[in-house]
């Protein structure tokens, strides 16, 4: 329990933000599925191709925005947890922030305008 001991006792606010992240990753995951049968891509194909559907963008853009969600998501993790260590209070509000713009990032995205992505709601 001696690893336990170095944790501050604000680090649980960390960890409610890892768990934030994670269920947004799957609230977004959900979102490409309905995608998936919305416009009729069928696994394992990993994005549609133009030639085969006709909402190929659109599909698309639902899938690399949750793509590039899980692409941060170990870097985001890392420095979350050893962030926490010393700073959790700092860390969970930057999380916190982190987390919500990257909600937007992803909704904006799946509007299938990628330049949405870059804003802050429509």
């Amino acid at each position: 329990m001696a690893g336990v001991q170095l944790l501050p006792k604000e680090y649980g606010y960390v960890v409610l933000d890892l768990a934030l992240y994670s269920f947004l990753n799957f609230w977004m995951a959900f979102q490409v599925g309905k995608a998936r049968k919305r416009y009729n891509v069928n696994y394992p194909t990993m994005y549609a191709v133009e030639s085969e559907h006709k909402d190929a963008k659109l599909f698309n853009c639902v899938q690399r925005g949750h793509q590039n969600s899980l692409e941060m998501m170990p870097m985001f993790f890392m420095l979350m947890i050893v962030g926490g260590i010393k700073h959790p209070l700092l860390c969970s509000a930057l999380g916190l922030l982190y987390i919500v713009s990257r909600y937007f990032y992803f909704t904006g995205y799946a509007s299938g305008d990628p330049q949405k992505r870059l804003t802050i709601g429509y």
